[in-house]
């Protein structure tokens, strides 16, 4: 077992050099502490509990120490101030079709309806949230005739 135990810690320590993440380094101290277990002659029954438990309790106690410190939240952009502010719909919202756009602090945005309705040309609409290059829009119900 000593090689079994020894090859799943090299295994671990690879597959945790070649991700950019924290994704096996608990298996590698349970690898570890199973290796131990199989020096003090225990059972394989055991050095297997011994793995599973170290692993589990060394994830539960340093995940969230690991989540605090890797960014993992998407990057926020100067658009995400788009969103609750007003726009004026310069091309008719559609989601059916699918065609769409907004103008909002000076820019031009492909726009959908929240809700699923067709807003018209020259309406006053508020920014609900971005979904990828898209601002999502619910209606106001403001036209501007011009």
């Amino acid at each position: 077992m000593y090689i079994i135990w020894a090859a799943a810690i090299v295994l671990f320590a690879v597959l945790e050099g070649v991700t950019a993440q924290l994704v096996s380094i608990w298996f590698v101290l349970g690898a570890v502490a199973g290796l131990i277990s199989a020096f003090c002659s225990a059972p394989v029954i055991l050095q297997v509990v011994i793995f599973i438990a170290v692993t589990v309790i060394a994830l539960i106690a340093t995940r969230p120490l690991v989540k605090k410190f890797i960014n993992t939240k998407a990057e926020k952009t100067n658009a995400d101030r788009c969103i609750g502010s007003e726009a004026m719909v310069i091309e008719e919202i559609n989601n059916l079709i699918p065609t769409g756009q907004v103008k909002i602090n000076g820019a031009v945005w492909s726009a959908r309806s929240a809700d699923g309705a067709v807003i018209p040309k020259d309406t006053i609409v508020t920014v609900d949230k971005i979904e990828g290059v898209k601002l999502i829009v619910r209606t106001n119900n403001i036209l501007i005739n011009s």
